[in-house]
C-alpha cells in the first residue's frame, strides 16, 4: 500500500481517556473494517501519570472502512469520555522533499518534471528559435526614420 493510500485509510483518535489500550481502540473500531495498525504514542513527559498521550491512529485496511470509523465514532463515548474522531492528516515529514517549502527546487522534483515534461523534439524547436531571435533588430532593415509613418 504506498503511503496516499495508508494515509487515507487512517482515522485520527483524540481526547482519550488514561485507561484506553491498543486493544480496546481495535475492539471499538473493528465493527467498521479490517484494522491494519493501531498507533497509541506513549507519554514522552516523566511527570506525567498517563500512560500514553490521548490521542491515537487506526489504519484500516480500506479508506472507505475509515469513512464509516469516522462516520460513527466522531463525539461517540469511550471509557466515559467523548472523543473526536477525524481523518488523519499527513505529516509534514511524509512529504518533505515535494511541493511548496521543500528544500530541492520544484523543477528538480520528480513530480513536477513528469507534469511538465518536454519531449526531444519540442525542446530543439525552442532552441532553433532563440537562435534566430538573437539579432534584435533583425526585420527592422527597412524601417530608416523613427516614429509613426507620415500620411
Amino acid at each position: 500500500m504506498t503511503d496516499t493510500a495508508r494515509w487515507k485509510s487512517t482515522v485520527y483518535i483524540g481526547g482519550l481517556a488514561p485507561q484506553v489500550t491498543v486493544q480496546s481502540l481495535q475492539d471499538a473500531f473493528i465493527p467498521f473494517g479490517e484494522i491494519a495498525d493501531v498507533s497509541l504514542p506513549k507519554n514522552d513527559n516523566p511527570n506525567s501519570t498517563d500512560p500514553h498521550r490521548g490521542f491515537a491512529y487506526v489504519e484500516f485496511e480500506d479508506a472507505d472502512d475509515a469513512k464509516e470509523a469516522i462516520d460513527n465514532m466522531d463525539q461517540a463515548e469511550l471509557f466515559g469520555r467523548t472523543i473526536k474522531v477525524s481523518a488523519a492528516k499527513v505529516p509534514k515529514s511524509a512529504t518533505a522533499g515535494q511541493g511548496l517549502g521543500a528544500k530541492t527546487a520544484i523543477w528538480e522534483q520528480e513530480g513536477w518534471l513528469a507534469e511538465h515534461a518536454v519531449s526531444e523534439e519540442d525542446r530543439m524547436a525552442a532552441e532553433e528559435a532563440q537562435n534566430r531571435a538573437e539579432d534584435p533588430m533583425q526585420g527592422l532593415e527597412g524601417l530608416d526614420v523613427a516614429g509613426p509613418k507620415p500620411e
